[in-house]
């Protein structure tokens, strides 16, 4: 589950899973004392429990923690304390896509970040072909639906509710861009495709979240042998 908080990276394993302790620029156990300042960096927090992790989940709300880059939360029963998370949101559904013709990739901008197209999902539709139709109205491109990519859930606030929405990416191919444009009633300035190089660049000035998914695509497309060049004559 990769969960963001205020463009923060919340990560939640087991206490049972290993972990590199010298990665870490702080390590907190529940009784250790610390302010909002002390959160630089990669910090790591042991044996989380639920009363522990409501403190931090308003300290990432309300402070502007710019210092840190992670959390990390080591806890005994991982399900019971997603529940437990989810519990203190009103959860709300999107789909969006991560588009590619030939190598490269395509991105938007839209209010003052390089993002990817998405949107939110109807009540009773389905979660894939809810995800392609968000991305063919925000980019006028016409669409082919690929692979699931890793979801993500971040938080933001909507008319007073602390709000987690989950986007399902999916890899989209395109089949025809020839009407390509941005969707400005959804505040999109830009729609631009990139090489793998431009946007790793871009994601400089994206969110933490959409950096996971194109980083995921490419370092998945860097592992794949290329395909060989048909023989002469053929």
């Amino acid at each position: 589950m990769n969960i963001f908080i205020n463009d923060i990276p919340l990560v939640i394993k087991k206490l049972s899973e290993k972990v590199y302790k010298h990665k870490f620029d702080l390590i907190l156990s529940p009784d250790d004392e610390f302010t909002s300042k002390d959160l630089v960096g990669d910090v790591l927090v042991k044996d989380a429990g639920p009363l522990f992790i409501d403190r931090l989940l308003r300290l990432m709300e309300v402070k502007k923690l710019k210092k840190l880059k992670s959390l990390t939360m080591l806890v005994k029963k991982k399900k019971h304390v997603i529940l437990h998370l989810k519990d203190q949101f009103k959860i709300a559904k999107a789909g969006g896509g991560l588009v590619v013709k030939g190598d490269q990739v395509l991105m938007i901008y839209r209010l003052g970040k390089w993002d990817l197209p998405k949107g939110k999902l109807k009540s009773d539709e389905d979660t894939a072909a809810g995800a392609l139709r968000e991305v063919e109205e925000e980019t006028n491109i016409k669409l082919e639906l690929g692979e699931e990519l890793p979801s993500t859930w971040h938080s933001y606030a909507y008319k007073g509710n602390k709000m987690l929405k989950k986007t399902s990416w999916y890899l989209m191919k395109c089949l025809d861009d020839s009407l390509m444009k941005p969707q400005t009633e959804e505040y999109i300035e830009e729609v631009r495709w990139m090489s793998p190089q431009e946007a790793l660049a871009k994601l400089e000035d994206s969110y933490a979240s959409i950096a996971l998914v194109v980083r995921h695509y490419l370092s998945e497309m860097a592992g794949k042998p290329a395909k060989a060049a048909p023989a002469a004559g053929k």
